[in-house]
């Protein structure tokens, strides 16, 4: 049993300190990646950035000349008209004309009557139309360019989450994978135990009871492992979710090392200045500055040109008649619209003085956060080290009350509350080092810096 002991703390060590760095990430990296690649709401976000894009597009076209095609064809009757009295203007004068000539050569005409509404009548044509001066335009593409810069960094914020849930996650799946390991190596001592009583009992040295307490310690441990199993079970499925595979797939348990030197470097560390989040809320503000100066803008004329080249005429008539040209100029500017533009400049207005606040927010929140994170880890590494010395010591005493068990000086009492000690030390321990892990992760996430 002692030998038993020393291996198992042996395998600790190496579990704790020994492993090399890119052997003990190589598992968790994979999956990060992994995660990057196929996590469903980093995919949903991708969209809106291809959404953003697109809308960018959109308003650079703008600045380009828009060549349009329309055709109308009428067919109508009744409505108003005019009747021109040809007629009674030229009937007497052709008369003259026939009389003084002696031959009819100038018939009578009736007068004509024209409807305003134009029957059988079409009209095809090809516009085309350029904006000469619309400040709009230019201030939608600053908008439409910074709103791309928007979902970048709202991406950039999700996969630094998406990080930190990964591999906290991971850690989890490891604490519990790693419990069920220490529960494996108490089961072994337990039944060992129970064995040695049924051999005592057998040989009349040993007493019903201390049977009936072994079988007991034995149930303990079974059903301990059932829940450390189901812990296992229920973090594996949390990382499967996260990184977007068949919720059974099987994860890889692979030592995590704790990197002493890069923890301090990390504790070091200051400066948030360059996080996606404070990138994110001076390019919403930039967008409100450049709405309000759009907005500033409503009383500069809007002026637009256009030229149509088409073809028009009754009866589908194609000749040189029904072809024609138009070149045109329009240009409008509000008078009056109740308000409404300066209504328009106090809300954008009251826009930046919220995103300036919040801004202040968000500084001190991330400052406050970053001091938390690192007090945690603080805390976790001195959990760790007392978690380390309590091992030792229950290891210690573990191994003396085994010896004295063994030679009748020590109660049965005795040995299983070393057992239960070394055990919870052993628990204890892995709990320090993946909530350091976990608590290094809440700091790398508030120092995380764009890419």
């Amino acid at each position: 049993m002692e030998n038993c002991h020393k291996k198992f703390f042996i395998g600790l060590l190496l579990f704790f300190g020994v492993l090399g760095e890119a052997q003990s990430q190589s598992v968790l990296t994979g999956y990060l990646e992994e995660g990057m690649k196929n996590n469903l709401v980093l995919k949903e976000k991708n969209i809106s950035l291809d959404q953003s894009i697109l809308a960018l597009r959109d308003a650079k076209s703008f600045f380009l000349p828009s060549v349009d095609f329309g055709a109308t064809y009428t067919l109508a009757d009744g409505g108003r008209a005019i009747v021109l009295p040809i007629g009674d203007l030229l009937n007497g004068v052709y008369s003259s004309l026939n009389t003084l000539m002696d031959r009819q050569t100038f018939p009578q005409i009736e007068n004509v009557e024209e409807q305003f509404l134009a029957n059988n009548f079409y009209d095809a044509r090809m516009r085309v139309s350029y904006p000469i001066l619309n400040p709009d335009l230019q201030y939608n593409k600053q908008i439409r360019d910074q709103g791309v810069k928007l979902e970048e960094y709202e991406i950039e914020i999700y996969k630094a989450e998406l990080s930190r849930n990964i591999k906290q996650a991971y850690y989890k799946f490891c604490l519990a994978f790693t419990a069920k390991q220490i529960l494996d190596e108490s089961k072994i001592l337990v039944e060992q135990n129970l064995k040695d009583n049924k051999s005592l009992l057998a040989n009349g040295k040993g007493l019903p009871a201390q049977v009936l307490r072994a079988e007991s310690e034995v149930e303990n441990i079974n059903s301990q492992l059932i829940e450390a199993e189901n812990r296992m079970k229920n973090a594996a499925y949390y990382v499967n979710f996260l990184i977007n595979r068949p919720i059974e797939s099987e994860v890889i348990f692979e030592n995590q090392a704790i990197l002493d030197g890069e923890i301090e470097q990390l504790m070091q560390e200051e400066d948030f200045s360059d996080r996606a989040e404070i990138h994110k809320i001076n390019t919403a503000k930039n967008i409100q500055e450049t709405a309000l100066k759009m907005n500033q803008k409503y009383a500069v004329p809007r002026i637009n040109t256009f030229a149509d080249f088409g073809m028009q005429g009754f009866e589908f008539d194609v000749s040189d008649q029904s072809r024609y040209f138009m070149l045109g100029v329009n240009m409008s500017f509000p008078i009056f619209q109740g308000g409404r533009n300066k209504n328009a400049i106090t809300r954008t207005k009251n826009e930046i003085n919220s995103l300036s606040y919040q801004t202040e927010l968000l500084d001190d929140s991330i400052e406050m956060a970053i001091r938390a994170a690192k007090n945690n880890i603080k805390a976790a590494k001195a959990a760790k080290y007392s978690a380390e010395h309590n091992l030792r010591s229950a290891s210690a005493y573990l191994r003396l009350i085994d010896r004295g068990y063994k030679e009748g000086t020590n109660s049965l009492i005795e040995f299983i509350d070393a057992r239960n000690q070394y055990t919870m030390s052993e628990l204890k321990l892995t709990i320090s080092n993946y909530g350091l892990l976990a608590a290094v992760a809440d700091l790398e996430r508030e120092l995380q810096t764009l890419n």
